[in-house]
């Protein structure tokens, strides 16, 4: 395996200034992430703030052994005692199979960091990750994608759900799962290790009770000895740990609002485009009421409703929920991280681009809890290339860079104009150029007579132009008949490092990749030291 750091475009306004001139967007922020006392700040902070640390390991040992976690995960949980013991943390859904590869690279990211920031402060930073089992948007983690004949298909599980439910309170139907596995699997090539990997995955949804069980045990399975800690934001007795958190976003709803929709107006006007959409009556808190989550605004009187008039509850009535049934509320992305820092020692937050644009909204939600926003540190990507791949790429000397960002549409043309002799894309231009001066004089004495015998003739010199460009296409399409195996090489590349238009990481998922190379793949990655100032990197496998 070959790891080298591939310097790609940012496409996001935001991302570029904050990695290149943070300067410009200093004051969204608590930390400048590559600041000189950045850390050492940080950690005196939190040696100097108060956590629940024995509860919360409590329930973090709990939690983990119920996921199957290994030995190393437990020691950095108790860890955890020592008031200068800090997290790295990051999060995402409970995606079925881990969902897009890009979860797994969120969390070699968190893993590399807290192992950097460990050895660099000399004290116990160990990595968390936060999974969403509060999110209710099942139809974004109910399938994967897998290239079935040279295209990639959604393979969405079918089973009923109530679709505004939590996903760590859906049922969780393993015959339908494991029904779902095996039209999965069929579409794989079988291999050494396909047998093995489908027993292991059916052993761990025959042991599942939730979505988000199922996504822990194959996370800790994926990562067996690295200490990553699993956190499920939905569980119950976490959320009995928030209670005294969830009061205070109560208490302070409105300056919360108010600041955050303020600094996003800003932001947007700065052209820094962010989907956070807030309005100032959002109460950012969600109430699960009858099996379904609401999302909470409030209303003139300062009391509480879903947005569709759901429920409606007094500030009052709200406060003694999250007192006495804390599990019926849970948070959304602005008030997330709020809780994220009210119940960790977090050194540091590990967040994908689009995270990082809305974080830079937060900063007078973290103010109005008199809390300090963490380091934000912008997650690493990965494209994956196999050998037969990678040599396909040399044969046609077509660079990483340009494939990764662009695809290889332009660079199929490019070779299939010049496959025919002579190239016929540029024998047709110079024919319809030398035609077009032929032409001319016809036009411009027509132009002299009428304006109906003008336009005939434009009409005239339209239809020449048709007729070459149809030949055009049918001899284009005759080389490509004659060609097809050779460009069948290009779409399968394409396939593979620029799928539907963007980054690998967003349609595949890790399947093939434990199907080609074993369930020891990922952890391999992340046995190599790999730099967080390098956004992207090309993994030769």
């Amino acid at each position: 395996m070959r790891i080298d750091p591939i310097s790609l475009a940012d496409k996001n306004p935001f991302i570029a200034d904050y990695k290149y001139h943070f300067s410009k967007v200093q004051d969204k922020f608590d930390y400048h992430p590559h600041g000189e006392h950045t850390w050492l700040d940080r950690l005196k902070h939190i040696e100097s703030t108060s956590y629940d640390r024995n509860r919360l390991v409590n329930e973090l040992i709990r939690l983990n052994d119920q996921y199957g976690a290994g030995e190393a995960t437990f020691t950095n949980i108790n860890k955890l005692r020592d008031t200068r013991a800090s997290v790295v943390v990051g999060g995402q859904q409970a995606g079925l199979l881990t969902g897009p590869l890009y979860t797994v690279h969120k969390i070699i990211s968190i893993l590399q960091l807290a192992r950097q920031k460990e050895k660099e402060l000399g004290t116990s930073v160990v990595p968390v990750f936060w999974i969403a089992g509060e999110d209710h948007d099942f139809a974004e983690i109910n399938h994967i994608f897998m290239e079935v004949n040279g295209d990639m298909e959604k393979m969405q599980v079918k089973t009923d759900v109530n679709e505004k439910s939590s996903v760590s309170d859906l049922p969780f139907n393993q015959k339908d799962i494991q029904q779902w596995l095996k039209s999965v699997f069929h579409e794989l090539k079988e291999t050494e290790y396909s047998v093995d990997l489908f027993h292991r995955l059916e052993s761990m949804v025959s042991a599942s009770d939730s979505y988000s069980d199922f996504f822990g045990k194959i996370i800790h399975q994926l990562f067996p000895s690295e200490g990553l800690i699993l956190l499920d934001a939905h569980d119950q007795e976490i959320r009995k740990l928030e209670t005294p958190f969830f009061l205070k976003m109560i208490d302070e709803n409105e300056v919360i609002a108010e600041g955050v929709h303020s600094l996003e107006q800003k932001n947007k006007q700065q052209g820094y485009p962010l989907s956070l959409d807030s309005e100032l009556e959002d109460a950012h808190l969600f109430f699960h009421h009858e099996g379904e989550r609401v999302l909470l605004i409030r209303d003139e009187n300062g009391d509480f409703k879903g947005k569709k008039d759901e429920v409606s509850l007094t500030k009052e009535q709200l406060r003694h929920i999250a007192e006495k049934k804390p599990w019926l509320l849970s948070n959304n992305v602005v008030t997330r991280p709020l809780m994220q820092e009210c119940l960790l020692p977090v050194l540091a937050f590990v967040g994908g681009p689009g995270e990082i644009s809305y974080w830079s909204a937060l900063k007078p939600g973290f103010e109005a809890l008199h809390l300090k926003m963490p380091p934000v540190v912008p997650r690493l990507s990965f494209t994956m290339v196999d050998r037969k791949s990678e040599q396909q790429m040399q044969r046609l000397q077509l660079n990483d860079k340009e494939v990764i960002e662009h695809g290889t549409a332009s660079k199929k043309l490019a070779w299939l104009s010049s496959a025919g002799t002579p190239p016929i894309r540029e024998l047709s231009r110079e024919v319809k150029k030398e035609m077009e001066i032929i032409h001319q004089p016809l036009r411009e004495k027509a132009a002299e007579l009428s304006p109906d015998v003008a336009a005939l003739a434009q009409k005239n010199w339209d239809y020449i132009q048709q007729s070459v460009e149809f030949l055009e296409k049918r001899m284009m399409q005759s080389i490509e008949n004659e060609y097809q195996e050779q460009l069948k090489v290009f779409d399968d590349l394409n396939l593979l490092f620029h799928p539907n238009g963007g980054f690998q990481e967003r349609m595949w998922s890790v399947l093939p990749w434990l199907n080609e190379y074993g369930f020891s793949l990922f952890k391999q990655i992340n046995s190599h030291d790999l730099s967080l100032e390098h956004s992207h990197y090309l993994v030769r496998v």
